[in-house]
């Protein structure tokens, strides 16, 4: 992949590294925080289906047509991302990036009310840190959104359920984006624990909404639903539930029996008008790393866990409202 500032984004890529190295390191502390209480909460979380140390597949690829594929998140019960599931979604881009009549993929979700959501914070040490970065020298995740974004395959995120944090950054770097009414819900929570995001919304958020609607979303971090997200430019469009899938499909369909030449050159004018660059994405995520560091965040992911966080569906499904417990009086 071409690299605009290739010295620039070598720096920083190194940087990411060491400082990935580093802070993975407290991801475990994040959901113990000192305290007893949590830590015996966590091991009894390792039993719920979703925790990415039992080994099961969490993406489906139903390939409909040579052109046009659904990617399907399928991790319940929150579809929470984790180390885990960075490989199995490292061998999709990677198929996505060689496939010669791939035209078109579709990200979306067979778990009820959750399309993609936060990280994982409570896996072993290694299941992070044992992780090699990507071909463009970023941490794995950064690293698969940003070449999903430049793939000359077109990739459109149908969104129903919470696409909170590591989702919605899914979302972002998806080149369309639409959205259930009724059902979608887009959030980037992480200032509200403390933390920074760290899959590149700074970068992309105002270039799709304005600088004043992505501060509001990002320094917010509350719930945006359907509607709100189509009036500011956070999705394409948003539609009653019961019409998203055929729009969705048809339009995926129409395009797939585009000219792929055409297709992708198109793409890359695009992409080269709008796209953030490398070195954005990478101090985006340096700024997670520096956040996850923090005492702070430490002590709020920490009271979120405690209260629920990756185990009772209720914080789960209203992580808005929860975060803004943490909140100084």
């Amino acid at each position: 992949m071409n690299v605009r500032q290739p010295t620039r984004t070598s720096a920083i890529a190194m940087s990411s590294k060491a400082l990935t190295a580093a802070a993975l390191l407290l991801l475990p502390a994040l959901a113990l925080s000192g305290q007893t209480k949590v830590a015996e909460k966590v091991d009894r979380g390792a039993e719920v289906k979703a925790d990415p140390g039992q080994k099961h597949a969490q993406i489906k690829v139903d390939k409909r047509t040579p052109a046009y594929w659904r990617v399907t998140f399928d991790n319940p019960p929150f579809n929470i991302f984790g180390p885990e599931t960075i490989p199995q979604m490292e061998k999709v881009v990677a198929a996505i990036e060689s496939d010669p009549k791939l035209r078109v993929v579709v990200f979306d979700s067979d778990v009820p009310g959750f399309f993609l959501t936060h990280y994982n914070f409570t896996p072993p040490l290694a299941e992070s840190t044992g992780l090699p970065s990507g071909p463009t020298g970023l941490h794995p995740l950064p690293d698969m959104l940003v070449r999903i974004s430049k793939s000359p395959v077109v990739s459109i995120a149908l969104l129903r359920g919470r696409a909170t944090g590591v989702g919605s950054e899914l979302a972002l770097a998806s080149d369309m984006r639409f959205a259930s009414r009724q059902k979608a819900i887009l959030s980037q929570w992480e200032v509200g624990a403390a933390l920074v995001p760290g899959g590149g919304p700074m970068a992309r958020l105002p270039r799709l909404m304005g600088r004043g609607r992505a501060l509001e979303v990002l320094l917010g971090s509350d719930d945006i639903n359907g509607d709100l997200a189509e009036k500011y430019g956070y999705v394409n469009r948003s539609f009653d539930d019961d019409k998203l899938d055929p729009f969705v499909d048809a339009l995926a369909t129409r395009i797939s029996g585009f000219d792929r030449q055409a297709i992708a050159d198109t793409k890359r004018l695009v992409d080269f008008a709008s796209l953030p660059s490398d070195p954005e994405i990478a101090a985006g995520w340096d700024a997670f790393i520096t956040s996850v560091q923090r005492p702070a965040a430490q002590k709020n992911i920490g009271r979120l866990m405690d209260i629920g966080l990756q185990k009772d569906p209720d914080v789960e499904a209203r992580l808005g409202h929860y975060t803004q417990t943490l909140a100084d009086k």
